[in-house]
């Protein structure tokens, strides 16, 4: 078999995620995945086990604390290989903002008075203020702006502004508002050539296909494990010969003893021991819909990724379609999705309503969605929208069927 040939068996998909059933829940159509995810059973049950057998100090020789720390290791080591890195150049701590927030203050050591740093204006404002601040330290900050028109970050626009001073540019995969997947392997290498470090913001890309990070080639890549299926985590992966030589940003006797040098405090046991539960999800997704069991987990998730990319496709393009449609209606971003240049998330505005009123109106529909600048305030205030009422978002993720996308266009189409 070929994932050519292989749909996505949603009803399959769905029978994992107990929020489908829930009283609360099941009624809804889930439009807001692009700020948390729901989880699979695997994932709750490895909590509640954590919690109920094991919750003490781990790393001792009695059983309870010996099972807890070799659980916590295997979590880290099952996420290391789903990205394809090595398990010393991953680190799970409380947050995108938090992980780059640490990192930025280790990285600040080889600013230089009058260097550049690069961001967009595309991104999250989690990989854009810990590098602004780097101005404190003498950097100046350059804005990789995209393109009004289309709204796309331009690798040729990025070419002009690198020169010798230029020593970090940080970019997002994929814009939480936009949804275009930016090619980080050609900007990677385009900023290799010049000696900076690349950091990489796969929050809004790694729910649709977790990547591969040594295929990308950046230096530092990071998300939130809340928006792919699991608890309020984030990943932070690292460069083995970068990260050994970062100054320690942790209690002084860990120091040498990278990645822990990036992770003051540690992450959260119980719910880094729940991670396992994500790995085994997409193993029991994996053998659902394929027979050939010799690959190796980078291989497996490279199929997964083609057949959830081709089911997002299948349920967003509808919704694409009618939005950009529609005059009184502003789409942000691509009217369509083709091999995975662009993420099932749909934002928009209106000409005559608030964002506010239409997603109230989608609520009242039990399509559950918000509007809000989504803390991409500076991508918004570029495009001329109201940060304050911001646009209204519909994000879906491989779990969405195309009833949910039904029911969106049959409740646009009241407003």
């Amino acid at each position: 078999m070929t994932s050519e040939n292989i749909k996505l068996d949603i009803d399959y998909v769905r029978s994992q995620f107990p929020a489908f059933k829930d009283p609360l829940s099941k009624d809804w159509s889930f439009f807001e995945n692009a700020g948390g995810s729901y989880v699979p059973k695997n994932v709750i049950d490895k909590l509640t086990d954590f919690m109920t057998a094991t919750k003490v100090q781990p790393y001792a020789e009695y059983p309870m604390s010996k099972i807890a720390g070799e659980n916590m290791d295997k979590a880290t080591r099952l996420f290391a290989k789903m990205i394809n890195a090595k398990n010393n150049e991953i680190l799970i701590g409380g947050s995108t903002s938090i992980n780059l927030y640490v990192l930025s203050n280790a990285l600040k050591h080889i600013i230089n008075p009058g260097d550049e740093v690069i961001v967009t204006n595309q991104d999250h404002e989690a990989n854009i203020s810990p590098w602004r601040r780097l101005k404190d330290y003498g950097a100046n900050i350059v804005e990789w702006k995209f393109n009004s028109d289309d709204h796309e970050l331009k690798i040729s626009d990025l070419d002009g502004l690198i020169n010798s001073k230029t020593k970090i540019l940080a970019v997002t995969h994929c814009s939480n508002i936009v949804g275009s997947v930016n090619n980080l392997k050609e900007i990677s290498e385009l900023a290799h050539k010049n000696n900076i470090i690349v950091i990489g913001d796969g929050v809004s890309y790694a729910p649709h296909g977790f990547p591969n990070v040594k295929e990308l080639g950046v230096d530092f890549y990071t998300f939130s494990l809340y928006k792919t299926y699991g608890p309020h985590l984030a990943l932070l992966y690292g460069k083995e010969d970068i990260l050994k030589n970062l100054p320690n940003q942790n209690h002084e006797f860990l120091n040498g003893q990278f990645p822990y040098t990036i992770n003051p405090g540690g992450p959260n046991h119980e719910e880094l021991v729940s991670l396992i539960g994500i790995y085994e999800y997409f193993e029991g997704l994996y053998h659902h819909h394929f027979d050939n069991h010799k690959l190796n987990i980078i291989e497996k998730i490279s199929k997964l990724n083609q057949i959830i990319s081709e089911h997002e496709e299948y349920i967003c393009n509808p919704i694409l379609n009618y939005i950009d449609s529609r005059e009184d209606l502003n789409l942000i971003g691509k009217n369509k999705i083709t091999n995975k240049d662009r993420a099932p998330t749909v934002s928009f505005y209106s000409k005559s309503k608030s964002s506010k009123e239409i997603s109230q109106k989608l609520q009242k529909n039990k399509i559950a969605t918000r509007n809000d600048n989504f803390y991409a305030w500076r991508c918004l205030k570029y495009l001329g929208i109201d940060t304050n009422d911001g646009v209204v978002r519909l994000s879906m993720t491989h779990y969405n069927n195309m009833e949910d996308t039904n029911r969106v266009l049959k409740a646009l189409s009241k407003i």
